[in-house]
């Protein structure tokens, strides 16, 4: 699985490109977008993007750990954790790619 990883670089010019607006126009509009998105997730609202997925905020409680090298128990402090759900139509788009390729 060693794809090429997206930069916010890679998206301000991919906006650049497809839309036409100017590179600053389209750093500034990517970056108003993560932002956004992060605000939301910061307060604890879910951030769900049609036909792609959902960013949801999830508490974990506190719970005993282990050091896979010592075996030591450690207590793991609770924490909130993002998760991302990928949409039907993504996992559809993702899948079908795959098939694509090896057919």
């Amino acid at each position: 699985m060693g794809g090429k990883t997206i930069t916010r670089a890679d998206l301000c010019e991919a906006v650049y490109q497809k839309v036409g607006l100017s590179r600053t126009e389209s750093s500034e509009l990517v970056e108003r977008v993560l932002s956004e998105i992060s605000d939301c997730l910061v307060t604890g609202e879910a951030v769900k993007l049609s036909s792609f997925g959902s960013f949801v905020v999830r508490s974990k409680g506190e719970r005993i750990g282990r050091n896979p090298k010592t075996g030591e128990e450690v207590p793991i402090s609770p924490r909130r954790v993002m998760v991302f759900k990928p949409s039907n139509v993504l996992k559809q788009r993702i899948n079908d790619a795959l098939t694509e390729r090896h057919s």
